[in-house]
């Protein structure tokens, strides 16, 4: 008889916990969909507003990490997921304006109106524009490679996340306070260790012209193969161009960037004879678990590698 209530008082318990375990699953199914859906352009945006936004969101990055999001293909999920969120980041600064893809994402997603939750992250940064000729009224996009840029961008996640989510306004105004505070001294420790290179070493060579804004904030001058991944890339004029300049310059190192392929600027290396220091990250952050797989991590990466080849 004892032998059969104790089998009886297992059973039970068994069943208690698994009803428990059920509930729980279930509540925290529930949790995810109560957080908010939001969508960004491509995966630097993806890290600041996950950084801004902390538990309360669920963030889907349209551009995969490494690719390309000048020029991006949507995929089914990325309308679906784009017509049921509750915010959409942009960069803007005719980052998204290739094939104006973003555009005809909006308009398909029912997110076109001027009152949709659709935010510009580049909001109040000073555009610095192309030089290519007859491009001179296009604005370079490549705004966050300035971290008081990212600064901004981090700004604005924060308010684009309270217009949003006003019930959680306390958490997306701390999360933007801790997060900008380590902006802010990593800008301040990059401008420290840059000092410490001589003026006539601040030249850095990359295949795409992404680092104007990096330029004007650490004191730089930069060359690069094309101006913008939108273009044409490594025609025989660009490279003619850039070894001539690299002849002039003699830079001791090239650097090649994560998302964009070598083989123009190993072309370029073998011209010239300088060879490619390090590779830099521009238009995305890292895969998970690898080199910079966030927009600080990528950052502080970019200043080690310029300043170990410089």
């Amino acid at each position: 008889m004892h032998h059969i209530l104790k089998l009886a008082l297992i059973s039970l318990m068994a069943i208690v916990f698994m009803a428990g375990c059920s509930e729980e699953k279930q509540g925290s199914s529930e949790t995810k969909e109560d957080k908010l859906q939001v969508v960004t352009t491509y995966s630097i945006l993806y890290d600041i507003v996950k950084n801004v936004g902390g538990d309360q969101v669920e963030i889907h990055s349209l551009a995969p990490v490494g690719s390309n999001p000048h020029e991006y293909d949507p995929l089914p999920v990325d309308i679906q997921k784009a017509t049921d969120a509750d915010a959409i980041f942009y960069n803007g600064l005719n980052l998204e304006a290739g094939n104006s893809w973003f555009e005809k994402l909006l308009e398909t997603a029912g997110k076109a109106g001027e009152d949709a939750p659709v935010y510009r992250m580049s909001e109040g940064v000073e555009a610095k524009h192309l030089t290519t000729k007859g491009k001179e009224a296009e604005e370079d996009p490549h705004a966050w490679l300035d971290i008081r840029n990212g600064i901004k961008y981090a700004e604005n996640a924060r308010d684009g996340l309270i217009a949003v989510d006003p019930e959680h306004k306390e958490a997306y105004e701390e999360n933007a306070k801790v997060y900008i505070k380590q902006l802010q001294d990593l800008h301040e420790q990059a401008i420290a260790d840059f000092n410490e290179v001589p003026e006539e070493k601040r030249f850095i060579v990359t295949s795409e012209g992404a680092f104007k804004y990096f330029s004007a904030a650490y004191n730089f001058h930069a060359g690069y193969i094309w101006e913008i991944n939108s273009e044409n890339q490594g025609t025989p004029d660009q490279v003619t161009k850039i070894v001539e300049l690299i002849k002039n310059k003699k830079p001791s190192a090239l650097f090649v960037e994560t998302s964009i392929d070598p083989r123009s600027m190993e072309m370029v290396s073998a011209e010239t004879g300088i060879p490619i220091g390090g590779t830099l990250f521009t238009d995305s952050i890292g895969k998970p678990g690898e080199e910079g797989d966030t927009y600080i991590k990528m950052m502080k990466s970019n200043i080690t590698v310029i300043l170990e080849n410089l």
